[in-house]
């Protein structure tokens, strides 16, 4: 209905339902009367003494017989209101609700209320309009425009209602402008659902089950009515419409809010602030919209902010994620994700967590060729340096830092904790592997336990890991050793001059044994990257010897620190025990799943038991993530074993003498680390530049703290002596 027309009074508030669309033999009240709760002692009419006090307080009804209340009523609280339909209204007493600085008296005064059940002991002021809802107990809403809700009201979930055409249905359309990654949110959508729905479009029997799967999840029956959850505070907000308010949440100022569901409990509140503007979404528990925030078709994760005028549109965001200031458009972007400058903005982007863009940021530059826009695949710890220009479409390796630059091509980064530079003074790409290893230790130690920390979450529905070096990480390290010894190989027969077209495996060996026993002619060599960019200039490979063998450290370091934590874990347990229980076939592929990690295989099966019917519903399917997440840290530790067996030139087996040469290794690689992440540091206290901004170094320590009272110093610190007592325990059990 697109213009004003005149209808009989009373559809005010009869007709909620159509007709056509009731449940056979029940009223337009059978679900009101399912979500309301029923108080001790039910509801009764009013008194006709009762009745002349409301109309002396002048409040008016359509009829007072509709009006419901307790025994526990106080006519003196309840004044100046129109009442439309039937009314229920829970315990009134003379007392007042307060809320930080916010005090209301308990009752109703100046509001017109259509059709609503509200709660016990509720402070109700300044409600223009309020049609069709559930107000829990103990509520404050105050200087509200207007809240109401239909009756094919969906709360954000991409359902349709009965006698709804599919047109209206709402689709998230992330990874891709083009809406070919398209999903469909629901409440209770976590980051690993919508992965497994947008990345394998291929499979249409996947689609179609987990379209179906969503659509009975939900009711399609019209006549649900809109809820706020006990102890809520609303207040100064001009619509709500359509909207599922979970306990315990604070809304102030927000302009719009319209098919929405926000979860929020008591332990977990959340709280949406001035100028804020929801529609057709689901926002998490534990987060806090402020500030002329605004979401279009969306899912928010938990412990999420939205501040500053962000952005998020056709979009997933992960759990502990920060978004503020931008605009974020057609992504899905895995757990604790931090975007916060204004003049960054990311477009159709699968980023999988741990990521942070810098100010002036554009990630997928529209519209550089003919077709439609890309794709952006990113994986854990993506770091756009500060004015960088990324176009679609490209792929970038675990921790990947991109320095300062307008990159004028496509890429396919494939080198992990990477340095990628674009050397415009030479017309080249430079990338610098394992960049993060060697000249920053103190960010790539720190990231783990700064993630940890950051995560506030309750009720952890995603399974996150957080370690830097893990099975996914691992296996690209691995991965990048390989590319760098073919390389490398190449190079050197480039400038022998000698044919460079040789088998993959002869070019390995050459490249391996220049890179372990030539480190004087590979620093000679101009390594060159293929199939890296799309362009025909140079990616040039730099320090590629010291990045090969700081790879071999990182392995080093992540299968010594895991196995000597399970023989610390299994005392009862030798190292041939140990060596027993665990396979020489290694995991290649491992998938992050959302920020779960698991392999390949697992997914595969997880994929077909969708596919077949044995996971029947969203439930089924988050308690298989719980069965792979709770065997994960064995599948870690049989990864951390065959990992370090590819160091060794993958030997049958870890013999006792190998182990202990590890061991030996790994000490010196874990006090290395510790050193480094001193020296990095360090490098800030030294910096003649940054220390001029300062009278003397006492202030610069008053500002900055003491290098040697540095927290996350002192941890690593700690972190160090335990794993070196680990390994100290290790050499005694292999003894």
């Amino acid at each position: 209905m697109n213009k004003v027309t005149k209808i009989p009074y009373k559809e005010i508030y009869e007709g909620f339902i159509d007709k056509k669309y009731l449940v056979e033999g029940q009223d337009e009240y059978y679900f009101r009367d399912l979500q309301a709760k029923k108080p001790n002692g039910g509801w009764r009419n009013l008194r006709s003494d009762e009745v002349e006090r409301l109309v002396k307080n002048s409040n008016t009804a359509t009829s007072w017989d509709n009006i419901l209340v307790t025994d526990r009523f106080d006519t003196n609280l309840v004044k100046n209101n129109r009442f439309f339909g039937r009314v229920r209204i829970g315990a009134i007493e003379d007392s007042a609700l307060q809320y930080h600085d916010l005090k209301m008296p308990i009752g109703i005064t100046d509001s017109s209320i259509v059709s609503c059940d509200i709660g016990d002991y509720c402070a109700i002021h300044d409600v223009h309009y309020m049609a069709n809802y559930i107000i829990g107990d103990m509520c404050i809403l105050f200087n509200i425009h207007e809240m109401s809700c239909t009756d094919h009201s969906k709360f954000g979930n991409g359902i349709l209602k009965d006698g709804e055409p599919e047109d209206v249905r709402v689709w998230l359309e992330v990874m891709n402008e083009g809406g070919g990654r398209k999903i469909l949110p629901f409440n209770g959508m976590i980051t690993a659902d919508a992965y497994l729905w947008a990345k394998y479009t291929d499979n249409k029997k996947l689609q179609n089950r987990l379209k179906e799967i969503t659509d009975k999840s939900f009711d399609t029956r019209r006549g649900y009515y809109g809820t706020i959850g006990e102890c809520c505070v609303i207040k100064n907000s001009w619509i709500l419409k359509d909207a599922k308010v979970g306990p315990s949440c604070y809304i102030k100022g927000a302009s719009k809010l319209k098919n929405i569901t926000i979860n929020s409990s008591e332990d977990e509140p959340t709280q949406i602030g001035e100028g804020v503007v929801l529609v057709n979404g689901i926002v998490g528990y534990g987060c806090r919209i402020f500030y002329s925030a605004i979401g279009t078709r969306f899912v928010i994760g938990d412990n999420c902010s939205l501040k500053y005028g962000a952005r998020v549109i056709y979009s997933v965001l992960g759990d502990n994620s920060t978004i503020s200031c931008c605009e974020v458009l057609n992504n899905l972007i895995f757990p604790a994700h931090e975007q916060h400058h204004n003049n960054s903005f990311l477009i159709a982007a699968c980023v999988m967590g741990q990521s942070n863009m810098a100010a002036g940021a554009t990630l997928g530059s529209n519209h550089n060729s003919r077709a439609t826009d890309g794709e952006i695949v990113a994986k854990r710890g993506f770091w756009p340096g500060l004015c960088t220009s990324v176009k679609h479409s490209s792929k970038f390796a675990s921790f990947t830092l991109l320095s300062k630059s307008d990159y004028p091509n496509e890429m396919d980064i494939k080198l992990p904790f990477c340095l990628v530079s674009n050397n415009t003074a030479e017309d080249r790409l430079e990338i610098m592997p394992a960049y993060w290893w060697m000249y920053n230790m103190y960010a790539i130690a720190r990231n783990t336990s700064k993630y940890q920390k950051r995560d506030k979450r309750k009720h952890k529905i995603q399974n996150i890991e957080f370690e830097t070096f893990a099975p996914d990480t691992m296996e690209e390290v691995i991965a990048g050793r390989k590319l760098l010894e073919v390389w490398t190989a190449k190079a050197y027969l480039r400038s022998i001059k000698e044919n460079e077209n040789r088998e993959y495996r002869e070019l390995r060996e050459l490249g391996h044994r220049l890179l372990n026993e030539e480190k004087e002619t590979v620093k000679k060599l101009e390594v060159l990257g293929e199939d890296i960019e799309k362009s025909q200039r140079k990616v040039v490979i730099t320090k590629p010897y010291e990045a090969y063998h700081a790879y071999g450290d990182m392995i080093l370091y992540y299968s010594v620190k895991n196995l000597c934590v399970y023989l610390k874990n299994n005392p009862d347990e030798s190292f041939d025990d140990m060596c027993r229980n665990l396979t020489n076939t290694r995991q290649r592929e491992w998938v992050n799943l959302g920020g779960q990690l698991m392999t390949g295989d697992e997914l595969e099966k997880l994929i077909d038991d969708i596919c077949d019917g044995k996971l029947d519903s969203w439930e089924d399917i988050h308690n298989r993530y719980n069965e792979i997440w709770a065997d994960y840290p064995k599948q870690k530790l049989l990864h951390s074993y065959q990992a370090l067996r590819f160091i060794y030139d993958k030997c049958p087996s870890l013999t006792k003498e190998i182990f202990n040469d590890a061991l030996d290794k790994g000490e010196k690689v874990l006090n290395f680390v510790r050193e480094q992440v001193y020296v990095s540091r360090k490098k800030d206290y030294d910096n003649i530049i940054r220390n001029s901004t300062f009278r003397n170094l006492e202030e610069r320590d008053a500002v900055n703290g003491k290098l040697e009272e540095n927290s996350f110093v002192k941890q690593i610190g700690k972190e160090t002596e335990e794993a070196l007592n680990n390994i100290a325990e290790a050499r005694k059990r292999i003894k």
